[in-house]
């Protein structure tokens, strides 16, 4: 039930929504806590208005932190974030693969004298992963292409660097050369697609190697082939 219900929620919500919201809500969490811990003798209310205050000791990183446990705290949120988003996407996939696997087999496997465990690793994982990787491996897809969506959460991705080491001049430095953005964003086109190319290579030889001995179009197509 809390699964579906999460799946739901996350799989409803568009994901720069999410994002916005979500990150705001677990930073204030965070020092929220260790306000608690922390400031116990603090009188004053932590919510007022649309300002949220916590006491100094409470701040998630302290504003005396150096600037890399700052940028380190910010990417924790990110992955955070981007696992809980995608993570509902995955966890679909995966339930979609684990019906598809027929009945028939697990009745066959508890005949012979297979406990529940044993069938769930040796009869239902393996052929689950053959029907997940597609699925999956569509969400790898997008995930790359969502990576600069990091920019919103305080995160400076590639695309937020060859943007400002592309351009003449930025907020802070002034480069002695043109505007180069066209060439910085045409090496992230090329980067992006063989990245991607990449990545179906990979999960064209996982699902062949998966698909050896399973009952599944994949695998006899092996069978005929060998």
């Amino acid at each position: 039930m809390l699964g579906k219900l999460y799946t739901s929620l996350v799989r409803g919500v568009p994901d720069i929504v999410f994002f916005l919201f979500f990150v705001i809500a677990l930073d204030q969490g965070v020092e929220w806590l260790r306000h608690q811990a922390l400031c116990p003798d603090w009188t004053e209310p932590v919510r007022q208005g649309s300002d949220f205050l916590v006491c100094p000791d409470a701040k998630m990183p302290l504003s005396t932190a150096p600037q890399w446990l700052h940028e380190t705290y910010n990417f924790s949120l990110a992955v955070v974030t981007f696992a809980i988003v995608f993570g509902a996407f995955a966890a679909n996939v995966l339930y979609g693969a684990m019906n598809a696997v027929p009945h028939a087999q697990l009745e066959t496997a508890h005949a012979y004298g297979m406990s529940g465990r044993q069938t769930f690793w040796r009869v239902l994982v393996p052929q689950m992963w053959v029907y997940a990787l597609p699925g999956l491996g569509n969400l790898w897809m997008i995930l790359i292409k969502a990576t600069p969506l990091l920019f919103l959460l305080g995160v400076r991705d590639i695309v937020y660097w060859a943007r400002e080491l592309g351009g003449s001049k930025t907020g802070v430095y002034e480069y002695p050369h043109g505007d180069w953005r066209i060439y910085y964003f045409l090496f992230l086109l090329v980067f992006y697609l063989a990245f991607t190319r990449v990545s179906e290579i990979v999960i064209e030889r996982l699902t062949r190697s998966l698909s050896h001995g399973q009952a599944t179009a994949a695998g006899e197509k092996l069978r005929r082939a060998a």
